[in-house]
């Protein structure tokens, strides 16, 4: 569903990915792993379209989507959920929600998904009516979540969304997204700590400096980081 060949993106004058490829088939959960600096959030961005890509292409079931704005791709079914709890604080959780559903294209009612949401994440409906500012960090990554869920895309990128949140809080946010990619959404999620995201991901992807340093099924990730890291300089910060 997603094709990524030969991408080269960065800020400026400052190159950050260098030849990325990858590919996500429906029903798929990608992790993207790599240390600070890597390129993870890069990646996600730039098949997002909020950076252009200097060269290379990012497909979308088969149609060039490399440096579209971002709201056509929302309409064709990609959603990225940013780092740090990204929602529209001033307005309530009720009309947060409703704004995911502006590019639905699902089969489903926008009743229908809301109450999926709510029987995962109880907290959000006890606060239905609160701005999205009261909430927590860990509620609003749920919100953050929730938005995209309700717009029913095809491809979800969601970058570290562990990032600032309770342990306790994880397990029904990973349950989500596995429950997510058992109706056929291809998922990207990028992730530092590795342990949070490897037991719902089918594959992983692990990205120095802007290049990928190895592809592998989920299962095989640390036995090939720790054969790397004998023969080669170790990745350092992944955990």
């Amino acid at each position: 569903m997603l094709n990524i060949q030969n991408l080269y993106a960065g800020y400026g004058n400052v190159p950050v990915l260098r030849d990325v490829n990858l590919s996500v088939a429906p029903g798929e959960i990608l992790l993207v792993a790599g240390e600070n600096g890597a390129g993870k959030s890069t990646l996600l961005r730039t098949v997002g379209g909020f950076i252009k890509p200097e060269r290379g292409t990012i497909r979308l079931d088969g149609r060039d989507i490399g440096g579209r704005p971002p709201e056509d791709n929302a309409r064709d079914g990609l959603r990225l959920v940013l780092d740090g709890h990204r929602v529209f604080p001033e307005i309530s959780v009720w009309d947060n929600l409703r704004l995911g559903a502006v590019v639905s294209r699902g089969q489903g009612t926008f009743k229908q998904a809301v109450d999926e949401v709510f029987a995962v994440f109880p907290a959000l409906h006890e606060r239905l009516h609160q701005p999205a500012r009261n909430l927590s960090g860990g509620q609003q990554q749920m919100l953050a979540l929730g938005q995209a869920f309700v717009s029913q895309p095809r491809v979800l990128l969601s970058d570290e969304p562990s990032l600032g949140l309770a342990q306790a809080l994880l397990p029904p946010i990973l349950d989500f997204v596995k429950r997510w990619a058992a109706r056929g959404t291809a998922i990207v999620i990028v992730e530092q700590h590795i342990d949070i995201a490897l037991p719902v991901a089918d594959r992983a992807l692990v990205l120095e400096r802007g290049q990928v340093k190895l592809t592998c099924p989920a299962g095989e990730l640390k036995g090939r980081l720790r054969a790397l890291a004998a023969g080669d300089e170790p990745i350092q910060a992944l955990q």
